[in-house]
C-alpha cells in the first residue's frame, strides 16, 4: 500500500472498451478507434474523475487472429498511432496524465526519447512512456524481420533501449537554453551533453534534439508480470500496469517486485504498482450481474476461442471439445509465460470448460473482472490496496463511453468518501500527482566534464 494512504488510478483506453464484445454493446462508440470527439471526451471524463492518468496500448500491425474471428473483432484492428493522439488530447487537458506504448522491439531509442521528450513540452509535463517489447510474431514481418525475436533477446535489447532513452533525455542540463537577445547566448555550449553510446544492440551519438524535459524524464511505465519484465521493470518502471487474478497473486507480485528495488538504489515508493481492474457497475449487486450476463452474451463463440488462444501463444484449440477441459498440457509458445500461467491455473482451480475459460477470459483480455455496486466495487479495491496487493489500480471499463462514466459517476465518490482517493489534483504534472520526484540531470549530481560518458560504464557498454 502506498504511504500516501490514497489509491493511483489510470484509465486504459482500450477504444471501444475492454470487453472483447465491447464495441456492439449499445453505450460504446462503435468507431471509438479513428474517432477523435470519442478519445477527448473519455479523456475529459478521467481528468473529471482526478484519474492521475490515462493510457493506451498499441500493436504495430493488425492483431493475428483467423479471418472469421478478426472480422467480427474491434480490438486493435483500426486505432490512432497513440502519440499522435495524446499530443491532441495534450492540448485540451490540463492535469490528468498521458501515457503511451512503444515499444523496445522495433523502434530505435532516438525516435522514443524525442517523441515522449515532445509531449511531455506540449502538455506541461504530463508524458509517460510504457516500456514494453513486442509480443506477436506478425509484427516482426512489418519491420524488414522474417523471426521475432526470442523472449530472452527482446528484454536484453529492452534494457539496452531503456538505458540510452534515459541517457538521452540528460543530454541538455535544465538550464542549458539561456535565449538571451541581448548577448546573442542561445544556450550554454558547457551545458550539452552527447551521449556516445556504443553497445550491443544501439550505438547512438546525441544529444537530443529537444530540451530537458518538464518533469526532467517522462515517467516510465511497464506491463507485465514475466521474470524477464520484472528484471526490467526493478531498473526503471515506476509505475507497473500488472494483471494478478486474485488478491493473493497481487501480493505476491507486489512483494517481489518491491523487494528487487533496494539493489538498484532505490525506495519502495518510487515504484507505483497498479493491477488491471474492470468493473462491470450496477447500481445493486444484482443490476451489475444482468449487465455483465448481457456483457457475455455479446461475445461470438468463434471470437472467444480466439481471444484464448491468442492469450495462451496462438495455441490451436480447434482439436479440443468447447464444453470439455483446458488441456493439462499445451505448448508453450514466445509470448506472455506470466498470462499463459495465470489463465491455466485459474482453469484448474474452478475446474472450468473452454468455453468457460474462453469467455471469461475473452470478457477482459486476461484481467481481473469484477461486477457489483459501487459499495462492492470499492470493498473489493480497499482490499487490495490495504492488504500490500497494489497502490492503486489501472481501470479497464468494459465498454466505452458507458463504462467510464459509470465508473466516475458511481465509484470514484465512494473511493473518495473513505478517504481512498482525491477530491482534488495535487500538483500539474505526472510526476506530482503520483507522489514520484522529478529526477536530477545526472550531470547536476556528478557534474562530469564534457569528456566523460553520462552513462555507467556497463550500460555504455550495452548493459
Amino acid at each position: 500500500m502506498s504511504s500516501t494512504s490514497q489509491m493511483r488510478l489510470g484509465a486504459f483506453f482500450n477504444p471501444t472498451g475492454h470487453h472483447v464484445a465491447s464495441w456492439r454493446h449499445p453505450r460504446a462508440q462503435a468507431d471509438a478507434g479513428i474517432n477523435f470527439k470519442h478519445y477527448l471526451e473519455i479523456t475529459r471524463t478521467a481528468e473529471r474523475g482526478k484519474f492521475d492518468m490515462v493510457f493506451l496500448a498499441d500493436n504495430l500491425g493488425v492483431r493475428q487472429a483467423h479471418i472469421e474471428a478478426l472480422s467480427r473483432s474491434a480490438q486493435y484492428i483500426a486505432n490512432f498511432e497513440p502519440i499522435t493522439l495524446l499530443s491532441a488530447l495534450a492540448t485540451h487537458t490540463t492535469h490528468v496524465g498521458l501515457v503511451a506504448t512503444a515499444s523496445t522491439s522495433y523502434n530505435e531509442p532516438f525516435h522514443v526519447a524525442r517523441k515522449f521528450a515532445s509531449l511531455d513540452h506540449l502538455s506541461g509535463g504530463r508524458a509517460g512512456w510504457n516500456l514494453v517489447t513486442s509480443g506477436q510474431e506478425n509484427e516482426a514481418r512489418n519491420f524488414s524481420r522474417e523471426k521475432h525475436y526470442e523472449h530472452g533477446e527482446r528484454y536484453d535489447r529492452a534494457r539496452e533501449f531503456a538505458r540510452v532513452v534515459i541517457g538521452l533525455w540528460d543530454t541538455w542540463e535544465d538550464d542549458a537554453f539561456v535565449r538571451d537577445k541581448d548577448t546573442g547566448q542561445f544556450f550554454h555550449p558547457e551545458k550539452l551533453h552527447n551521449l556516445n553510446h556504443r553497445g550491443e544492440h544501439f550505438s547512438v551519438l546525441g544529444a537530443l534534439n529537444i530540451p530537458r524535459c518538464p518533469q526532467g524524464r517522462p515517467v516510465i511505465v511497464q506491463a507485465g508480470g514475466s521474470e524477464d519484465m520484472i528484471g526490467v521493470a526493478a531498473e526503471f518502471a515506476e509505475v507497473i500496469f500488472c494483471a494478478p487474478l486474485t488478491l493473493e497473486a497481487a501480493q505476491r507480485f507486489y512483494a517481489d517486485i518491491k523487494g528487487r528495488l533496494a539493489q538498484y538504489g532505490r525506495a519502495p515508493d518510487e515504484m507505483k504498482i497498479m493491477p488491471g481492474l474492470s468493473a462491470v457497475i450496477g447500481r445493486t449487486d444484482a443490476e451489475a450481474q444482468e449487465n455483465y450476463q448481457h456483457l457475455n452474451s455479446l461475445i461470438h463463440p468463434v471470437v472467444a476461442r480466439e481471444i484464448l488462444s491468442m492469450v495462451l501463444g496462438n495455441v490451436d484449440l480447434t482439436p479440443y471439445p468447447f464444453d470439455g477441459p483446458l488441456p493439462d498440457t499445451l505448448p508453450r509458445s514466445n509470448a506472455s509465460q506470466s498470462i499463459f500461467q495465470q489463465v491455466t491455473e485459474m482453469a484448474r482451480r474452478e475446474n472450468l470448460t473452454i468455453r468457460q475459460v474462453a469467455t471469461r477470459v475473452a470478457g477482459a483480455r486476461a484481467k481481473a473482472v469484477i461486477y457489483g455496486s459501487p459499495q462492492t466495487i470499492a470493498d473489493v479495491m480497499e482490499e487490495w490496496f490495504r492488504k500490500d496487493g497494489c497502490d492503486g489500480f489501472n481501470i479497464m471499463p468494459p465498454f466505452l463511453p458507458g463504462g467510464l462514466d459509470d465508473f466516475v459517476d458511481l465509484v470514484i465518490p465512494e473511493l473518495q468518501r473513505r478517504g481512498l482517493f482525491r477530491t482534488e489534483y495535487e500538483g500539474k504534472t505526472l510526476r506530482e500527482n503520483l507522489g514520484l520526484k522529478r529526477p536530477a540531470s545526472r550531470y547536476a549530481r556528478t557534474a562530469p566534464t564534457a569528456s566523460q560518458s553520462p552513462l555507467p560504464r556497463a550500460a555504455s557498454a550495452g548493459g
